[in-house]
């Protein structure tokens, strides 16, 4: 049994941890901390945890984060980075579904977030936490950078091709769809139900800050510079991320026969038969990437539909993922569900 603390829990993000690591045979919840809502009962803010989560928020203290096992973040970016170094200098072993520690390059990381990284020094340290990539890193890993959810749907489209050689690497494009859980449980005019609602929308067209995030995963992949057409769309739905990548061939190939291959241990990558179209709702609630793979009239030009739930395989669940290989769990154990329906 390991001790957990999760810093942030107020956010969506947040209550998916909870809820998802009430039922993890080998977890203790320690402490949730919450400034805005500090004293308050975890069941009485979010009511489906009512009689699985025992818990008050509290202030965040750094004594008792540092006497976990590992200690999640689930903050909006520059919280972490405040925290982190103390708990690192501790021994305390941190998941962070935040983008504080995803790129490598602190100018880079600077440029896209308006601020300076105040531990730059700890970039090299963090492990990307894709586990299809970098699962044995995971294991011995102190502090785990968590994808974030357009760049965790996107490479898992375009790993196999990239890895291969067999995509040019300098015409990629995404076309990506969220839900709005994905803007975070702030209020905000644009995700209101009025105006999100029988409504969908491109957004951040000349660059999002996932574009760096994928670009540096991919770019790795390849093991050579790539560029990325990266176009996020919101859509009238709460949860969701679907892909539609495109590529264009550089030689012939079987690509259902790659993408079986290239996933066919991986418990959260569900390549889908020849002809399949993924849907958003067969991964709703779930850890679950479903991929197809599509070669329209035989050409040069490759299709990858990717789907996941942004609040689990985006964040939540792929950190729980994170956590079981780190502390030599069954990598499936609490996030090994099936999706609801209708």
């Amino acid at each position: 049994m390991i001790k957990v603390g999760i810093v942030g829990g107020t956010g969506y993000t947040g209550v998916e941890l909870l809820r998802l690591l009430a039922n993890h045979p080998e977890v203790s919840i320690q402490a949730i901390t919450s400034r805005s809502e500090a004293g308050l009962a975890v069941s009485e803010l979010f009511p489906n945890l009512r009689g699985h989560v025992d818990l008050h928020f509290s202030e965040p203290d750094i004594d008792q984060l540092a006497s976990c096992d590992v200690v999640f973040f689930a903050t909006p970016h520059t919280v972490a980075m405040s925290l982190v170094p103390e708990l690192i200098k501790q021994g305390t072993r941190v998941i962070d579904l935040s983008a504080d520690f995803r790129l490598k390059d602190a100018d880079q990381w600077a440029h896209w977030y308006n601020t300076p990284h105040t531990c730059p020094e700890l970039l090299s340290q963090a492990i990307y936490g894709l586990p299809e990539v970098n699962r044995d890193q995971i294991k011995s890993a102190q502090l785990i950078a968590v994808p974030g959810c357009y760049p965790t749907a996107t490479q898992l489209g375009f790993l196999p091709l990239l890895e291969q050689g067999i995509i040019h690497p300098l015409s990629l494009i995404a076309d990506t769809k969220s839900g709005v859980s994905g803007a975070g449980r702030k209020a905000a005019v644009s995700t209101l139900l009025a105006e999100s609602s029988e409504n969908m929308k491109a957004y951040a067209v000349s660059g999002h800050r996932h574009l760096p995030e994928i670009e540096q995963g991919l770019s790795h992949a390849a093991n050579q510079p790539i560029s990325l057409t990266f176009v996020p769309h919101l859509t009238p739905m709460i949860r969701g991320i679907h892909a539609t990548l495109y590529g264009t061939l550089t030689q012939p190939v079987d690509l259902q026969t790659l993408f079986e291959q290239r996933y066919i241990d991986e418990p959260f990558v569900d390549v889908m038969p020849a002809g399949s179209h993924p849907e958003t709702r067969s991964v709703r609630g779930t850890n679950t990437c479903r991929i197809a793979v599509h070669q329209p009239q035989q050409g040069n030009t490759v299709v990858i539909l990717s789907a996941i739930d942004n609040l689990v395989k985006g964040a939540s669940g792929q950190a729980i993922q994170n956590m079981n290989i780190m502390f030599g769990f069954d990598e499936t154990l609490a996030i090994n569900t099936i999706a609801t329906l209708p």
